[in-house]
């Protein structure tokens, strides 16, 4: 039986689950843990030149940072800007159908619940990683306002694309293609469970959204963790 309080954030690409999530964990000063970051860090170990076997045998992920942001060390090296390169993102998503790698990043997850309450972000975090969790979220969007989303950031200040280098009906059929993947892949297909708390995104800014899971959590979860 777990000692800790889990919260989980499942929910479609472009919906703000990292940015919700690293907010609410600090508000609530539990742990952040971002399960895409681990498949990237993966991949990004293995465009390197490591074996997928050496990366799943021997590899240490970690994570550093707080609401404002976070870094991925892997070793004790900070990898976290190569890992969302269009090229580590398409080796990313390749390695996810992997059972042998969804289970070394579903292992990471469940071992750092082991050692404090944590807020845990991906697809199939409460479906399938923590089922048991003490209180699931699935944070959703429409599809057009995750393809605006998304076009805001490649466009920010400071990226590697120029403004204007990506189209909103582009950025929408690669969003739609996605959902489409993830809802219809083999293994731990995105779902939303009976018990999960569904929050819609589309006209709420963050910090509604982080209120919003930070009274379910006071309400709801501390009850159930109590009760263990």
């Amino acid at each position: 039986m777990r000692r800790f309080p889990v919260v989980t954030i499942d929910g479609p690409a472009g919906a703000g689950k990292s940015t919700v999530a690293r907010r609410l964990a600090a508000r609530l000063g539990y742990a952040y843990v971002n399960s895409g970051a681990i498949y990237r860090a993966v991949a990004w170990e293995t465009m390197r030149g490591r074996s997928l076997a050496e990366v799943l045998r021997e590899a240490r992920v970690e994570f550093h940072g707080d609401d404002r942001g976070q870094q991925v060390f892997v070793d004790g090296v900070d990898v976290t800007r190569g890992l969302y390169a269009p090229e580590t993102s398409t080796r990313a998503a390749a390695l996810s159908q992997r059972p042998e790698v969804r289970a070394f990043v579903d292992r990471l997850q469940r071992a750092q619940a082991e050692r404090g309450p944590v807020v845990v972000e991906g697809r199939d975090a409460g479906s399938v990683v923590f089922p048991d969790a003490d209180c699931k979220f699935y944070l959703d969007a429409s599809l057009e306002a995750r393809a605006r989303r998304r076009l805001t950031e490649l466009n920010a200040p400071g990226r590697a694309e120029p403004a204007g280098a990506r189209d909103l009906e582009t950025i929408r059929s690669a969003i739609h293609a996605r959902d489409l993947a993830d809802q219809t892949r083999a293994v731990a297909p995105l779902a939303r469970g009976a018990e999960t708390t569904y929050v819609d995104s589309s006209e709420l800014t963050v910090d509604q959204v982080v209120d919003h899971m930070a009274e379910e959590v006071e309400r709801a979860c501390s009850t159930r963790a109590a009760e263990r």
